[in-house]
This record gives C-alpha cells, sequence and structure tokens, in this order.
C-alpha cells in the first residue's frame, strides 16, 4: 500500500521545482519562496555513498533547507542498498517530507556509479534500491524521477516496473537519457502513462516534467494529459516568480534587485561551504535581453566577491 504522506493532502494541479545540481539550493529557494512558491520542493541531489563516507560533512550543506521551505523532498542518487537505507534515515531525520530516488540523470559520472539514468538497465537493482529507501526513511513517502527510456522509448516496461514497486510520486522526464534534452519532450507519451497508473497502482501520483514553460502551460499539459501535476525547470532561471498566480512584468530594475538579494543569502549561507561560481549561473540568467545586458554580465563573471556584485549593479542601476 502506497504511503503518500503529505502528498495526500495537496490540492492538485500540483506544481514542483525540479532538482537541479549547483542551481536548487537553499539560498536559491528562499528566494522562490518570497517571489513564487511551489507546491512541493525538491533539493538538489545528493550521492548516499557520499553520505557513508568520510566527506559527509561537506555533503550535509547539499541537504541545508530553512522551516518555510516545507514540503521539501530530499533526492539522493546510489546503487548501493544499505547506503541507500542510511541516507533516507538521515534524511528523515533531519526532517524532510520525503525521499526521491534519481533514476533518470544522464551524467556520465554518475552513471558510472550504477546510478541515475543507469537504473534503467538494472530493474533488480532499482528495486532493491527502493525497498532500501522505504526501510530507511520510516514513515516518509519515496518517490522516483526517471526518463522514459535509456536509448529508446521503454514505458511499456520500465514504467509498470516502477509503478508496481508502489511509490508515492512517479515523476517523469518525457525524454530518454540518449536524447538528454536535446529534442522537444514527448508530451504524447503522458496519457498512455497515466493509464498505466489507473491500471496498476491508481495511487501513485503522476508529475510530469520537461519543456514546461510556465503555470498557465502546466496546467494545458496536465488538462491534456491527465497528470497529477507538473514539474518546472529550466524555465525558473532568471524569473523567481515562475510559480506566482500573479503574471506580471518584471522590470529590470526590479529583477537586479533580487540578483543582489540572492547574492547575499548566497553569502550568508554557503560563504565557508561553496564556491562563488556557482551562483555565476544566476547571473547569466538575470542579466539578460535588455540594453547594457552583455556588458554587465561580463563584469559580473570577473568578481570575487559579493561586495563587488553590488557596487556593479548599483553602478548600472544609477545609469539608467
Amino acid at each position: 500500500m502506497n504511503n503518500l504522506g503529505f502528498w495526500k493532502k495537496l490540492k492538485k494541479p500540483i506544481f514542483c521545482l525540479a532538482p537541479m545540481a549547483d542551481v536548487t539550493d537553499c539560498a536559491f529557494r528562499q528566494i522562490i519562496t518570497k517571489y513564487g512558491k511551489p507546491d512541493v520542493f525538491w533539493t538538489e541531489f545528493v550521492s548516499a555513498d557520499g553520505l557513508a563516507s568520510a566527506g559527509k560533512k561537506k555533503l550535509l550543506i547539499d541537504l541545508k533547507f530553512l522551516k518555510n521551505e516545507h514540503p521539501i523532498i530530499a533526492q539522493i542518487f546510489g546503487s548501493k542498498p544499505e547506503n541507500i537505507k542510511n541516507a533516507s534515515a538521515l534524511c528523515a531525520k533531519l526532517g524532510f517530507d520525503g525521499v526521491d530516488i534519481n533514476m533518470g540523470c544522464p551524467d556520465r559520472s554518475i552513471e558510472k556509479q550504477n546510478s541515475g539514468a543507469s537504473m534503467m538497465k538494472n530493474p533488480k537493482l532499482a528495486e532493491k534500491i527502493i525497498k532500501a529507501a522505504k526501510e530507511g526513511a520510516s514513515k516518509l513517502p519515496i518517490s522516483v524521477k526517471t526518463r522514459i527510456g535509456y536509448n529508446k522509448n521503454e514505458i511499456n516496461t520500465w514504467i509498470p516496473f516502477l509503478l508496481k514497486q508502489d511509490l508515492a510520486v512517479l515523476t517523469v522526464h518525457l525524454r530518454t537519457r540518449k536524447e538528454m534534452s536535446n529534442v522537444p519532450a514527448h508530451w504524447d507519451l503522458m496519457k498512455q502513462i497515466v493509464k498505466f497508473r489507473n491500471k496498476i497502482n491508481k495511487n501513485t501520483l503522476i508529475i510530469g516534467n520537461g519543456d514546461i514553460l510556465n503555470l498557465e502551460d502546466g496546467k494545458k499539459k496536465i488538462k491534456e494529459s491527465g497528470c497529477d501535476g507538473v514539474m518546472m525547470g529550466r524555465a525558473i532561471f532568471g524569473n523567481p516568480f515562475l510559480f506566482s498566480p500573479h503574471v506580471r512584468h518584471v522590470e529590470i530594475k526590479e529583477k537586479l534587485k533580487i540578483l543582489i538579494e540572492h547574492t547575499r543569502l548566497f553569502k550568508k549561507l554557503f560563504s565557508k561551504h561553496k564556491n562563488l561560481a556557482i551562483i555565476k549561473k544566476h547571473y547569466k540568467a538575470y542579466v539578460n535581453g535588455f540594453e547594457g545586458a552583455k556588458e554587465l554580465r561580463a563584469k559580473l563573471m570577473e568578481i570575487k566577491n559579493t561586495k563587488e556584485v553590488e557596487n556593479i549593479i548599483n553602478d548600472f542601476l544609477n545609469k539608467i
């Protein structure tokens, strides 16, 4: 029987922020919480093997979250059941609302560990990993994020297999591992995935992922396909208002002031733990599509400390 935990209390449709490495950290989630909070947050993915190693302390910073981010899911990856079990127990102890297992990441270094997308080639191991997560997480709901297949569409085998594992939620990125993000997401397949769910395990929630532009586009895809919600990723870059129900035009000045706010938060939360280069990904997104953006971006890419960011932005704002 599925353990849905907090999921059963959520109103549909459900809107989630995708887990993205070196992007969806606590500082970024705090900005999103303030300007347009999704129904559910995910952490960046964290190695279960790493959490079982001497380097555990360094990884714990990726599991940092604040009270106003609930409900929040910890995403982990790994191919050793014992480490998955212990990592899931740790996530429960830290106060997360659920544990998600990454079975879709196409990064080669992750696949070399028999994790991420490589799980699609080893259902027996995937089953053991899910079982271990359930044992470790105790009462927390367990979910999986995956793709439609490895080299080709495998929804007729892979999706039914996962649905038989009594997951609370199954998030499907509607591309194969081979396709990466180089082709449009196959939203035409979602109806069939929902049919499988209705036949095999009607309690598992289905979340669709891939090419969702905004809330309206998400609502349209949910209505057309019958899934329970969507997960948005790339659309959040430079748009902290993505999940806000109040659509409005964001002025350049406001966006740049949020950039400074984000930088201050990053410094406050991570100055001793993370390289400043990480936040530069966000600068590229914030500083885009207006006159002088290219030159401003170039200056921000050269910064050595967060104080420089404020000086550069304020200097620019004083000139417009």
